[in-house]
């Protein structure tokens, strides 16, 4: 995602943008839309760190100090389940009014601090474990500075809202903005107690600790004032926390392996999708990652939800029924909307309400609503749930109505994409930075651009299609629309396909050239079934060369290609994401043990990582004893890294899933390499469920199963 671009009618001054540089360590909490994210110490600079509410910064500055002076950090973490951010840190030597200087290291300096109902609990704590009584200043700084998220970013405005005066109360201190938008925003940093001193940007209180023992305050911060902050409050809201994070988690069956390390990479990146899945009108939805895109994005929750569909389809469901209430209604050359077609994202700052950036709600994706129609026949092939999809058959008709139209304006009926206005993307596939897309000589393609992937996208779009209208009872229309797949996948084999290369290219520019260029995109036509037999296999074969595979994962661009560059967002990085997607695609055309050794290199990484994929590393090849090389702005988490785990384990397993017959199919299931039993327990099929085990017996893989309904087909060497 790259959604830095000005919009042409209310020009913002960019210049040469780039991301703000931050610390490699920022720890991120979230609950709905408020996010916050902060170093080790639990600290914000001002940076790219913040606590964020609607995309505005809320609290650009908030440091706890001894006196004047940061305490030494002991650790800083967030919880297993994602729920706290605790800190620990003792003091250094501190000269008193009093006199005497207290010695460094006997006071305990805590930091726990959680979200919740969007209002930031925090509780300092101090203990003293000097056999002496200590004085002790503890402050706070803090400040609201209201910036809009792509400021943040980088965005230079010409103009920005009035600030209020901060208002001083005994307890609390109340910022105030009024954005050019007209909306007056707040944000209140209130006390469990007076401070000894209290400033516009400043909090001291005066501690005296006896021999052990412990002082606390509590601290909340909100744009509302409620209750003043206090021990009752901190713990209820934390409880209430704790259990809502506990019934995310749940959902879905449970997945468990014989591998402790396994096992903590299952657990994380549930609960990563678990923090980033928000709670809609119209059903859950996973934001795309923080800090940059915690927001509704139309590719990433589709892409998200498929990698979980199999043992929880009710994210599909969700992101389905909230992409289809935001369908485009109209055509906008500012946000790139047409009738029909599906969101690509939304932002609620002050920029994107008045216009400054197109993103309040944009559609510059040109693959998002091909995906939307290909999952929604996922969907209901997993669940046969075909109630739900009447209820989305208007949306679907529209969806399917745009692809159509759109390659009906291309030559070769391809679906392709060219900005409608300067202040959009002007890459709109996956890969949207504005360097990602080019010919073999270097040189970027002139519009409109056919990516390859998108025509498998639109290929299972038009398949879904067939087989919806057929069940419908309406076999014309069905036989269109599997003339339509017949037909593009024919222009696809044969204007796409480089037989030198082994491989197909990227993308056909607006004449018709071919893109010549070896990028990972064509394992996403694998995974959309496109590719015939005799070339998936040797797509298979390139993507396992060195060029291509770090031994971390699979490389976007091949080392070796124009623009090459290890550290680059799009053009030799590895994405947990389009790996996994691969690996889905290959496990279709029988490539187990391909599969297998992607899942080996994820975990590795994964296990370096403290169990946590990043949106995108480093492509450098790995090195012995070295771990993976991290990209220094990546989202973390994010949603279709943490959901990646799980698309590669289906792909391991070979499993798919007819909820209509209620039957689980297994094609030559394989595990993990250091894996010898993996359980799916309480997998929900229809009106029944099944407890699925998987055992490595010798050089096969044995599936036991206890069902409540539900069948089971296990087929070996396919």
């Amino acid at each position: 995602m790259n959604d830095l671009a000005p919009s042409h009618t209310t020009p913002v001054e960019w210049g040469e943008i780039e991301e703000p540089r931050v610390p490699q360590r920022l720890f991120a909490l979230k609950d709905r839309d408020t996010f916050m994210v902060a170093d080790s110490h639990g600290d914000i600079a001002g940076a790219a760190d913040g606590l964020f509410h609607d995309d505005t910064r809320i609290l650009s500055r908030w440091e706890v100090t001894l006196g004047d002076r940061s305490p030494t950090l002991l650790s800083g973490a967030v919880s297993q389940d994602n729920v706290y951010f605790t800190s620990h840190g003792l003091n250094r030597a501190i000269p008193v009014p009093s006199g005497p200087v207290a010695p460094p290291g006997v006071v305990h300096l805590e930091r726990k601090r959680f979200l919740w109902n969007e209002r930031l609990y925090e509780r300092i704590r101090l203990t003293n474990y000097s056999p002496n009584a200590m004085e002790l200043p503890l402050v706070l700084r803090f400040a609201a500075d209201f910036r809009d998220m792509f400021e943040v970013r980088g965005a230079i405005r010409p103009a920005r809202g009035r600030l209020a005066p901060p208002e001083i109360g005994a307890q609390e201190v109340r910022f105030g903005y009024e954005g050019l938008d007209g909306v007056p925003r707040a944000s209140i940093v209130g006390f469990s107690a007076a401070p000894d001193a209290l400033t516009a940007d400043e909090a001291r209180f005066n501690v005296l600790l006896q021999t052990d023992a412990r002082w606390e305050v509590y601290v909340e911060v909100c744009g509302t004032q409620e209750e003043a902050p206090g021990r009752e409050r901190f713990r209820a809201a934390a409880a209430r926390a704790r259990f809502a994070m506990r019934e995310r988690r749940r959902r879905g069956a449970r997945l468990s392996t014989n591998g402790r390390l396994f096992n903590g990479w299952i657990d994380k990146s549930r609960a990563d999708l678990a923090l980033l899945t928000t709670p809609m009108r119209t059903g859950p939805y996973p934001y795309a990652g923080i800090p940059w895109f915690s927001t509704a994005f139309g590719r990433d929750g589709i892409i998200t939800a498929w990698q979980i569909l199999w043992f929880e389809p009710g994210l599909a469901k969700g992101v389905l029924s909230y992409l289809a209430e935001h369908q485009a209604q109209e055509t906008s050359a500012f946000r790139d909307s047409d009738p029909g077609k599906i969101m690509h994202e939304t932002r609620r700052g002050e920029m994107s309400a008045l216009g400054e950036v197109p993103f309040g709600r944009y559609y510059g994706g040109v693959d998002t609503t091909p995906l939307f129609v290909a999952l929604a026949g996922a969907y209901a092939a997993r669940t046969g749930d075909y109630a739900q999809l009447d209820r989305w058959w208007p949306a679907l008709e529209k969806a399917a109505g745009w692809i159509v139209a759109k390659a009906a304006q291309h030559p070769l009926g391809l679906i392709s994409y060219a900005r409608a206005m300067d202040g959009g993307l002007t890459n709109q596939g996956w890969k949207d930075s504005g360097d990602s897309i080019f010919h073999l000589d270097g040189r970027f393609p002139e519009g409109p651009v056919a990516l390859v992937e998108v025509q498998g996208y639109a290929y299972a779009a038009y398949r879904t299609m067939a087989e919806l209208t057929a069940r419908r009872g309406d076999s014309s229309a069905a036989e269109r629309w599997s003339g339509r797949a017949a037909a593009l996948r024919k222009v696809v084999e044969e204007r796409f396909w480089m037989p030198e290369e082994g491989f197909y290219g990227i993308a056909l520019d607006g004449q018709g050239e071919l893109c010549r260029v070896v990028a990972s995109n064509p394992g996403h036509l694998l995974f959309t079934g496109l590719p015939r037999a005799d070339r998936a296999q040797k797509v298979a074969q390139r993507l396992f060369s060195s060029d291509f595979f770090s031994g971390w994962g699979l490389r976007t661009l091949a080392d070796g290609e124009p623009r090459f560059n290890p550290m680059s967002y799009h053009n030799g990085s590895i994405w947990p994401h389009d790996t996994a997607l691969a690996a889905l695609g290959l496990s279709y055309y029988g490539e187990r043990a391909g599969v297998v050794k992607l899942t080996a290199a994820m975990f590795e990484a994964a296990s370096q990582l403290e169990m946590r994929l990043p949106e995108l590393f480093c492509g450098f090849p790995r090195a012995a004893g070295e771990p993976p090389v991290a990209y220094p702005v990546a989202c973390l988490p994010q949603a279709w890294a943490a959901g990646s785990v799980f698309m590669l384990l289906q792909a391991c397993l070979g499993l798919s899933i007819q909820g209509e017959t209620a039957e689980v199919e297994i094609r030559d299931p394989a595990l993990p390499i250091g894996i010898d039993r993996l359980s799916v327990a309480g997998l929900e099929i229809g009106d029944g469920s099944i407890d699925l085990t998987f055992e490595r017996q010798g050089s096969r893989v044995a599936v036991h199963s206890n069902s409540r309904g539900p069948r089971l087909r296990v087929r070996y060497g396919c």
